[in-house]
């Protein structure tokens, strides 16, 4: 099999922050590569992810130190809210720039013009155009509270 570029660099990573005796580094390149290869093997059969599959397993844990972090601070646990947000910032080197609110409405905007959506009815037409070209740069959350805004 060929190993996507983003999976090799993410193991590439991974030796050099062990090599480095980088605990936090290493563990959170661990953990995704961890997740990658479960992707990998979810379903029928075994398969490679391609890049954007990879890219979109990342979001998700990224996704998930976030709640986390969030999660702990209003635990009053600090201390581990950090480090869900340590690893939080070496995830987020390894996906896209993040859209601004003006770029993101910009695009949600162009998606209710070619959907023809004039109310909330429609707006599972128009975040399927939106989340299509926001690609991975936004939060589902984000995009759905843009799609509200421009609908109602």
């Amino acid at each position: 099999m060929t190993q996507t570029r983003l999976k090799a660099r993410l193991q590439a990573d991974l030796h050099d922050a062990m090599r480095a005796r980088d605990k936090v580094r290493a563990g959170t390149l661990r953990m995704a590569l961890t997740s990658v290869t479960t992707a990998e093997v979810a379903g029928d059969e075994a398969r490679e992810l391609s890049d954007d599959e990879v890219l979109k397993v990342l979001a998700k844990e990224a996704k998930k130190r976030k709640e986390a972090a969030a999660a702990y601070l209003e635990a009053k646990r600090p201390e581990l809210a950090a480090t869900e947000e340590a690893e939080l910032t070496i995830l987020e080197g390894y996906l896209p720039a993040q859209l601004s609110e003006a770029e993101l409405a910009d695009i949600v905007a162009r998606a209710v013009a070619s959907t023809g959506a004039s109310g909330m009815p429609q707006m599972g037409a128009v975040m399927k155009v939106a989340q299509g070209e926001v690609a991975g740069r936004a939060d589902g959350g984000r995009v759905a509270a843009a799609v509200r805004s421009a609908l109602g």
